[in-house]
């Protein structure tokens, strides 16, 4: 809705009031009035948020580290469980496939949704903030371990290629891949600095190599497989579990536990369990997935879930059945390249063809760390918009509109990390899965609470669901909750290193979380003269967005950055009422329209001329909420503010400069439609004198519409 108290009589051409000027004096004796005072006629807008991906590109992000797994999952589960390891990565995968499940009903309540929304909605602040910090432990291992793996197959690739071509150099493979590690790091940081655009792209380019080469590697397995006197079924791995000491962690001291089959399948689940790594990304990414939002994440998922049921177990299943049980432990680190080196073929090819394995999977590897720092990025900033870090952190980068402090410090954890932990994959690797299975099982439990806590229709839901009148019983999600109890329980007493560390690291980031709650709330009840009940209620006001703020002296289209020749433009008012703002938004094809969101700033006194550049409140919270209903949808708009003395006037001179075919409106809770009607086509005639310039002007209310021609 757009309402002006401004006066009706639009007698100036001037939308910024440059018409009184100020006291020469005060520009001579302060730098900083030059600043406020000077002539700006629109401030544009701009923010990361405006950019949005398809879901190739969103699955292309998230199996950056799910798909990676591939490459190290079967070696490291058949160490703690056997050779049955391949038919329990298959049931984690397709177990993953319900996990997706439920950011796929939960994403939609919340646009900027994942575990530490749907937990603070239902179980609160302090629950919220033990899950986050887990899941952020599992977010900055996973660039170590993944960079460091990367670094190691690329170190045993080139001191293998310096033998056989009688080169005396041989790297020291932990300090090359270390180095490798931080250097992987810093490039991805720097990706995700310039925008989450510009690493999807990357990642995209590194699924599309990974999956040829996944699709290579299957095809010609099972050809060899084929070829073999043996019938093909007698190769797969037999179905028995053999749990290691090792697996069993503090259990391991009590004998009546290895004699329960039940205990020993969810010891062997949780071991398996490493190959979900990187899912809370989906709930991450959500927000960046373009229109239409939930069918094109819907497509996301079935990719995610296509790709990583095939490869995974595909390649934990090869390994097992195509090298030798006596060879296999060579290649715990390195499976496909083992695989590769089995295929049937000439020697020369299988050395090429594992040349090219490994550099795939240096790519996909790396291609982990670029998921890690996208989703701690975002975990993050979800915890910052709730107060709970510093507004600091969320300053946007003055040229990308970044939350680049916060990757900065995303990548200082990391590339510690790799340097205390000296480049140890069995340790990272063991420390993994602690984050990942908590964090998920707070928010399974979550998602059951809210189903009867927050009743809104759901776009989606988790099936299997039991309804006897009033009563409603969500027996899907239960189930999909009990697993991940159960797995996370047994975890805690099977993984002493990541029960360790995790605790430690979970603690130390949930006192951080608190301390900084505790700073932030401080300086905003002494900045805003706050008591404690009015910082409460204040707590509760919508999120407000960070913007970085261009101010122009022109109003032309290349100077809020409007590209496309058909332009559409939408005045807004009120943050309640943006009924017709959904409108447009939902009913243009922005590939090929610019949607323009217009506030005119109208001046309080009617003679003040004086243009602060900066954002006022209440402007903030209106362009928040246009971000929020932006980003719920997956379209972008270019939000302006308009200095003005008229705000009828300026609406239609902005249309006449930006060269607009349609101008939007709210209804007035002022000026009936007729007088809002006649008063916009009253300066429509001010502002422009050619005939063959036409406009239509549309006042869309919540159950009517408006429209006249000029």
């Amino acid at each position: 809705m757009y309402n002006s108290d401004a006066p009706l009589n639009g007698k100036s051409s001037d939308t910024s009031g440059e018409s009184a000027k100020p006291d020469p004096k005060d520009s001579i004796n302060s730098s900083a009035k030059q600043r406020v005072i000077k002539v700006t006629k629109v401030i544009v807008l701009s923010t990361v948020m405006f950019t949005f991906i398809s879901y190739w590109r969103a699955a292309a992000v998230v199996l950056g580290d799910l798909g990676s797994t591939a490459y190290y999952m079967g070696g490291i589960a058949e160490q703690f469980v056997g050779k049955v390891a391949p038919y329990f990565i298959l049931g984690v995968m397709v177990f993953a496939f319900c996990v997706m499940a439920l950011y796929l009903e939960s994403s939609p309540l919340f646009t900027r949704g994942g575990v530490y929304r749907v937990v603070k909605s239902t179980l609160g602040g302090w629950f919220a903030k033990i899950s986050v910090s887990a899941l952020v432990f599992d977010y900055i291992l996973t660039g170590p371990i993944s960079s460091v793996s990367g670094g190691q197959y690329l170190a045993g690739l080139l001191n293998d290629s310096f033998r056989t071509f009688g080169i005396g150099i041989q790297f020291d493979r932990h300090i090359f891949a270390m180095v490798i590690a931080i250097i992987i790091v810093i490039f991805f940081w720097w990706e995700n600095v310039k925008g989450i655009e510009e690493s999807s792209s990357k990642a995209l380019k590194i699924f599309i190599i990974t999956a040829v080469m996944g699709v290579v590697v299957i095809t010609w397995g099972i050809v060899t497989l084929l070829l073999k006197n043996e019938p093909l079924f007698t190769h797969f791995p037999p179905l028995k579990v053999e749990l290691s000491q090792e697996s069993y962690g503090w259990l391991k001291h009590y004998e009546w536990t290895k004699s329960i089959a039940l205990i020993s399948i969810l010891i062997a689940f949780g071991h398996s369990l490493l190959a979900l790594s990187g899912l809370e990304t989906l709930g991450q990414v959500y927000r960046e997935v373009e229109y239409p939002k939930l069918k094109n994440f819907k497509r996301t998922a079935l990719i995610i879930f296509i790709f990583s049921v095939i490869l995974t177990p595909g390649v934990s299943f090869l390994g097992t059945m195509l090298i030798p049980d006596d060879i296999r432990p060579q290649y715990i680190d390195n499976l496909i390249g083992g695989i590769a080196m089995f295929l049937i073929g000439p020697h020369w090819l299988n050395l090429v063809f594992q040349a090219f394995v490994v550099i795939v999977g240096v790519l996909i590897l790396s291609g982990a760390v670029n998921t890690s720092i996208v989703g701690s990025n975002s975990v993050l900033n979800r915890v910052a918009e709730d107060r709970v870090l510093m507004d600091w952190f969320r300053k946007p980068h003055k040229k990308f509109g970044t939350t680049y402090r916060m990757l900065n410090l995303i990548a200082i954890l990391q590339i510690a990390t790799i340097i205390l932990s000296q480049g140890d994959i069995l340790l990272l690797g063991e420390a993994y899965a602690f984050g990942v299975v908590w964090s998920l099982t707070f928010m399974g439990f979550a998602m059951i609470v809210l189903r009867y806590k927050d009743k809104r229709p759901r776009e989606w839901k988790v099936p299997l669901n039991i309804n006897f009148g009033k009563f409603h019983l969500p027996f899907g999600l239960i189930l999909i909750f009990v697993v991940l109890f159960f797995v996370a329980i047994t975890n805690l007493f099977t993984k002493p290193i990541a029960t360790i560390s995790g605790v430690l690291f979970t603690v130390s980031f949930f006192v951080l979380f608190l301390v900084s709650e505790f700073i932030n709330k401080r300086n905003i009840m002494k900045e805003k003269n706050l008591t404690e009940i009015e910082f409460q209620s204040d707590a509760q006001k919508k999120v407000i967005e960070h913007f970085n703020l261009e101010d122009e002296a022109q109003i032309t289209p290349e100077a809020i950055g409007s590209e496309l020749p058909d332009r559409v433009m939408v005045a807004v008012r009120d943050p309640n009422n943006l009924n017709h703002l959904i409108k447009v938004i939902n009913e243009n094809d922005t590939d090929k329209t610019d949607v323009i969101v217009m506030i005119a700033r109208v001046f309080r006194d009617k003679i003040n001329t004086e243009v602060h550049f900066e954002l006022e409140g209440d402007e903030l919270h209106l362009f928040s909420e246009v971000v929020n209903v932006a980003e719920k949808i997956g379209k972008p708009v270019i939000p302006i503010v308009v200095p003005t003395n008229n705000a009828f006037f300026s609406i239609m001179n902005v249309a006449h400069s930006l060269g607009v075919r349609e101008v939007v409106i709210g209804l007035s809770a002022k000026y009936k439609p007729d007088i809002q009607l006649q008063q916009l086509a009253l300066m429509w005639g001010t502002v422009h004198s050619d005939e063959n310039t036409h406009i239509k002007v549309r006042i869309i209310t919540e159950n009517s519409e408006f429209n006249i021609d000029l």
